[in-house]
């Protein structure tokens, strides 16, 4: 007979693993959830991203920042790490999807999504502290709004719903969402650092909720292990092996023994587990659906960048993401902003070139646009007060296409790559973003920027796109063939393993995902008996 030190455990702490960490707690189970990433107080965050060791997340290099970057050959990938996973970095904002999600022949079958998830939609919300439209408009709003108009889609124009406490700008105020369990919150101070980690305390992140009221009622929190094994029993239940997150030597590895492992450590580290578990044997009865129907958002971020602005124009003034519209029916455009002195990401920006040419011809345009006002190119991509000087465009579709992801050897180590999958090319970029870019540069530069430019990043010049939402890979499906899990989130084969985070989103949402990963989470929770309660959900 196995001795069980958990009941469950949880491997990452996103905004899957942040709502399995309560809602198992709640109901009775002992609950140990593992993080890669290291803890952050709010005086932790690096000021800047200039503050690489506390920004980015290179271990093996001492650098524990909560920016993770990954990069596949048709994708560049920016996620999150750190208690508290993607809500650390990402810009709190909190948008539900439409219809056209709901459904996706992936899943639309299997149930009324849009009514099945209306309420954990509305309890995620509430957790999560949704303010259902930005309440401040300045520069960047109106820019926003007149090129919204310019480009005939001014209907579309709002105010971005996000989760951040405004309450009394630096006024630190008794806990105002949970009657007193949660932490005392600070009023937003709109210093646009948002996704540099939010110094103030004012970010909603899951620090500040789900993992507070999670520990509160008893769930623990290992702070960088890195799960290296999950290997089933054999009556079962898992063994979960972790060793110290970036050691080289003293790895410090240790397993532990747990009835039912969640798996919630975001779509990049979820598939890494699955497809290495399922080539070793630990997991053999993984869907070889494992990979299939991996999603980016058919995301591309590009922008406008000004020579120099006037310092009441404030681009750098708000929080990271305010306002959106759509430029037609599945494409959604944002603003997206980083504070003063954050320019570090202003290096992948670049000269934007038409991105339906061949590489050479693409390269070629290029260097003609620098040699054409090799000034003026310079100016516009220092990093001189790039953040200040500009706004980059968040642009998201609901396009039905996909990577394919699996595992191949390189250099000795088993890696994933990628290949086109389901539907259409995963787009190398977007000429609808790339409209949207130039109207957004025309408008700053008729308040004040001069002279203004559409930019574009240096992984799109060379057929790579970026994106800030990795998903799928593991998704809810009506049979292990065509996905990984079922619709209770339980991976097909292994019904003690469950998928509670970005990979088992089964479409593109072509909005930000996070509200929707929390709600599926919840959704996923609300099955689960009480410990000691017989199970009503179907065996598989």
């Amino acid at each position: 007979m196995i001795e069980y030190d958990e009941d469950v455990v949880v491997i990452g702490s996103g905004f899957g693993g942040s709502v399995a960490a309560l809602r198992l707690v709640e109901k009775g189970y002992r609950v140990l959830v593992y993080e890669a990433g290291r803890r952050f107080e709010d005086d932790d965050f690096a000021k800047t991203n200039w503050n690489v060791r506390r920004y980015l997340w290179a271990p093996a290099l001492g650098c524990f920042g909560i920016q993770r970057i990954h990069r596949l050959p048709h994708v560049m990938i920016l996620a999150g790490a750190g208690v508290g996973g993607g809500s650390l970095n990402y810009a709190n904002t909190l948008y539900q999807p439409g219809r056209a999600f709901f459904a996706d022949p992936q899943w639309g079958s299997l149930a009324d999504w849009e009514t099945e998830l209306a309420p954990h939609y509305a309890t995620a919300k509430r957790m999560l502290g949704v303010v259902e439209r930005y309440p401040h408009t300045g520069p960047v709003e109106r820019i926003m709004a007149g090129a919204a108009e310019d480009l005939g889609v001014g209907s579309t124009f709002r105010h971005a719903p996000v989760g951040v406490w405004f309450g009394r700008p630096g006024e630190l105020t008794a806990d105002p969402y949970f009657g007193g369990e949660g932490p005392a919150r600070t009023g937003c101070t709109l210093c646009g650092n948002c996704m540099v980690g939010c110094r103030v305390g004012a970010k909603n992140t899951l620090m500040k909720n789900y993992l507070a009221l999670a520990e509160r009622r008893g769930a623990v929190i290992e702070p960088l292990r890195t799960v290296t094994d999950v290997c089933e029993l054999a009556d079962g239940g898992f063994a979960v092996t972790t060793q110290r997150s970036g050691a080289w030597l003293r790895r410090g590895r240790r397993t532990v023994h747990a009835r039912q492992v969640v798996l919630a450590a975001g779509t990049w580290g979820t598939q890494q587990l699955l497809h290495r578990m399922k080539q070793s044997g630990a997991l053999p009865g993984v869907s070889d659906a494992v990979g299939r129907l991996t999603r980016t958002n058919s995301e591309a971020l590009d922008g406008a960048v000004a020579v120099a602005v006037p310092e009441s124009l404030e681009l750098a003034r708000g929080v990271a993401i305010t306002t959106s519209f759509h430029v037609d029916e599945r494409t959604h455009v944002e603003n997206v902003r980083y504070g003063p002195g954050s320019n570090l990401m202003g290096a992948l920006a670049s000269v934007m070139v038409p991105g339906d040419r061949r590489l050479g011809r693409r390269l070629l345009s290029l260097a003609g646009r620098v040699l054409r006002a090799p000034i003026r190119q310079f100016r516009l991509g220092s990093l001189h007060r790039w953040s200040e000087r500009g706004i980059i465009a968040l642009v998201m579709q609901t396009a039905d296409n996909s990577l394919t992801l699996s595992l191949r050897r390189r250099f000795g180590r088993l890696v994933m790559t990628s290949a086109q999958g389901h539907g259409e090319p995963n787009p190398s970029y977007l000429p609808q973003a790339h409209r949207a870019a130039a109207a957004i540069a025309a408008r700053v530069q008729q308040e004040g920027g001069v002279p203004t430019e559409a930019r574009g990043s240096w992984p799109e010049v060379f057929g790579i796109p970026m994106t800030a939402h990795f998903l799928g890979g593991a998704v809810i499906s009506e049979t292990p063939e065509t996905g990984v899990v079922d619709r209770y989130h339980r991976v097909w084969g292994h019904p003690r393993l469950h998928v509670v985070d970005g990979a088992a989103v089964p479409a593109n949402p072509g909005v930000n995902p996070s509200l929707t990963i929390t709600a599926l989470a919840e959704t996923a929770m609300s099955f689960w008996p009480r410990s000691g309660v017989e199970d009503e959900r179907p065996a598989q």
